[in-house]
């Protein structure tokens, strides 16, 4: 697995984005109450990758449109990033995330939904700064893709006859929609035409869905001490993803039934996810989901190929190996 020496490898070129990035920030972050701040440094502790700031930032000066709002732009993404990650906390009901305690864990359920709906807020009050109508629209639009994706996957719990189509139309509103405008930011703000923003949206979209199979491949064979939640969490509640969908689809009826009966009737949790991983293990499930994260990758990186070749170029194709390497 790549760690995140790796990734500032790969994001050296744009360093000075990050950090200003960062800078903002914490302005931003640095709270209307007592409460509200004191949040805000819990989340500023446990912060992730940046990897949605990255790939905007990277694609955006690979393709000569970087522009003054283009920090700004970041910003209103990765809050609405968070906020998501807040209410899925309550949802899931987690303690931990990034190995730190949940916000919903260290205060309250109400508080958590509550400082998500602040930072939703936060991001749309810093889109209206660029003054681009159609980056308001599309980043919208992306946000109300993350809602119906979450909300489909709550829908599609415990259905073991969800298809692969299915899960990666799920995954592609729940994960790639931020990715793919992430992407696209920097063709938006240089009012580039409609054919190169679809380039770097289908780039973002393809990378996105791709991380987030990567992501689910972690939790069969993940480290806790680096993800930060212990393996078989999302077999164990009824989360179906591409591993498991592709296993179950490629068994005899029988066994079938009888893995799913073991995922329904589970006692010890840990006997259960030691025999679904091996299920999942040996009928090829793993191997095939880490092949389509890599195909999508490879796709991805084909929608951009256009593009001049540059240090910037360069570190993208980084920053995709990164997203899937984590999970083989």
């Amino acid at each position: 697995m790549l760690d995140t020496n790796h990734m500032l490898e790969y994001t050296q070129p744009v360093k000075a984005d990050l950090e200003e990035f960062n800078r903002k920030l914490n302005g931003y972050l640095r709270g209307d109450t007592p409460l509200i701040s004191s949040i805000a440094r819990h989340l500023l502790k446990t912060r992730g990758k940046r990897i949605r700031p990255a790939f905007l930032f990277l694609s955006s000066r690979a393709g000569g449109n970087f522009t003054e709002f283009s920090v700004d732009a970041s910003l209103a993404i990765e809050l609405i990033h968070t906020a998501t990650l807040l209410h899925d906390d309550v949802v899931d009901e987690s303690d931990l995330r990034r190995g730190q305690e949940t916000v919903n864990a260290q205060w309250t359920n109400l508080i958590s939904v509550l400082m998500g709906d602040y930072l939703f807020a936060k991001a749309f009050r810093i889109m209206v700064e660029a003054q681009s109508m159609e980056l308001m629209r599309a980043i919208s639009a992306a946000t109300e893709r993350v809602s119906v994706g979450e909300l489909r996957q709550i829908e599609e719990i415990g259905n073991y006859d969800l298809s692969e189509d299915e899960y990666v139309t799920i995954i592609a509103d729940k994960t790639a929609s931020l990715f793919a405008v992430s992407c696209e930011t920097g063709s938006i703000l240089r009012q580039k035409l409609p054919s190169e923003r679809h380039r770097f949206a289908t780039f973002g979209e393809k990378i996105g869905t791709a991380f987030q199979i990567a992501d689910d491949l972690l939790d069969f064979i993940g480290d806790a001490e680096v993800t930060g939640k212990e393996p078989g969490n999302d077999v164990l509640t009824g989360k179906m993803t591409l591993p498991l969908i592709y296993s179950l689809r490629n068994v005899g009826k029988a066994t079938r039934a009888e893995i799913i009966s073991i995922l329904k009737n589970h006692d010890d949790g840990n006997d259960t996810f030691e025999r679904v991983y091996g299920f999942v293990s040996e009928t090829g499930g793993i191997d095939y989901a880490y092949d389509k994260a890599r195909r999508l990758c490879e796709q991805g990186l084909d929608s951009i190929s256009k593009v001049g070749d540059s240090v910037y170029l360069d570190s993208l194709a980084g920053m995709v190996e990164f997203t899937t390497t984590r999970a083989s």
